[in-house]
């Protein structure tokens, strides 16, 4: 009977002391958790890139458009050296997950040709950004460097017409005699200065998120003049750059710049859609 009636006093001090922290709780106001200003505070990390992984970059070209690319390389009889150059070689790289890359080279009768293909994929480390929004910054950076010039205005956008005057008879053949020596040097130097409008280093609007091309000649030294054509995309985050060059074996022969435009663009477009698959 003593230890029924302690632990009945016990429960009843109990009971007492829970009642009384149950009261004191409803007089200190609401607590953190059911405060409305912390609610919601929390900034969400930016998303994730589409890509995680890279392709491998020596697979990535096939045969016939290595053909296209590289003439060269049906010139070649050995088919262990053939194979070889179709085969490429890897670019040094100590991140295979992060960047990589592959070279391809092959000579003709005609000119040394050579293809680079490089695929890097981005990763921001900042919860605030993006892996695209990295992506895009890294690609811009890559653009500003090419110092692309301005886009030309066409041509035809704004005729001109001659002023007439009132001179007639012997008073007009002068200037009919100097317009042919005017159009011959505007030939002159148009053939010798810069490509058309349309083949000029440029944006392209057609090819993955975004794209620019790039298209130098090289003219330095007595050696036969080398053309490189770059060509960058990005799509999600990943920056893709493929270079392309071309040097004619015949001193002053010049490559031709819509023929090898046209080349690394059907390749870039291949890897967009590789990419995008």
């Amino acid at each position: 009977m003593q230890r029924k009636a302690y632990v009945t006093g016990t429960a009843a001090l109990l009971v007492a002391l829970l009642a009384g922290c149950t009261s004191g709780s409803g007089d200190s106001g609401p607590t953190d958790n059911a405060n409305p200003g912390n609610a919601g505070t929390a900034t969400p990390a930016a998303q994730p890139g589409k890509y995680r992984s890279l392709p491998e970059p020596c697979g990535a070209v096939d045969h016939d458009t290595l053909d296209s690319l590289l003439p060269g390389i049906g010139q070649i009889t050995d088919q262990d050296q053939r194979e070889k150059a179709y085969q490429g070689e890897a670019t040094l790289t100590y991140n295979t997950d992060r960047k990589v890359g592959c070279r391809w080279k092959a000579s003709s009768g005609a000119a040394t040709d050579r293809l680079a293909v490089d695929f890097e994929r981005v990763v921001s480390y900042d919860n605030a950004v993006s892996d695209d929004d990295q992506a895009q910054k890294l690609f811009l950076e890559q653009q500003t460097a090419a110092d692309l010039p301005e886009p030309s205005a066409p041509a035809s956008a704004t005729p001109t017409t001659p002023t007439p005057t009132a001179s007639t008879g012997d008073d007009a053949s002068p200037s009919a005699s100097e317009s042919p020596s005017e159009s011959a040097s505007e030939s002159s130097s148009g053939a010798a200065g810069a490509p058309p409008a349309e083949l000029q280093p440029r944006v392209l609007p057609d090819l993955g998120d975004e794209a620019y091309l790039d298209d130098q000649l090289n003219t330095s030294g007595s050696t036969a003049e080398q053309r490189t054509v770059t060509v960058v995309f990005r799509t999600s985050n990943v920056v893709v750059t493929i270079g392309y060059e071309e040097q004619p074996m015949a001193t002053g022969a010049v490559p031709d710049s819509k023929e090898l435009q046209d080349r690394a663009r059907n390749l870039a477009s291949q890897l967009a859609d590789a990419l995008g698959g």
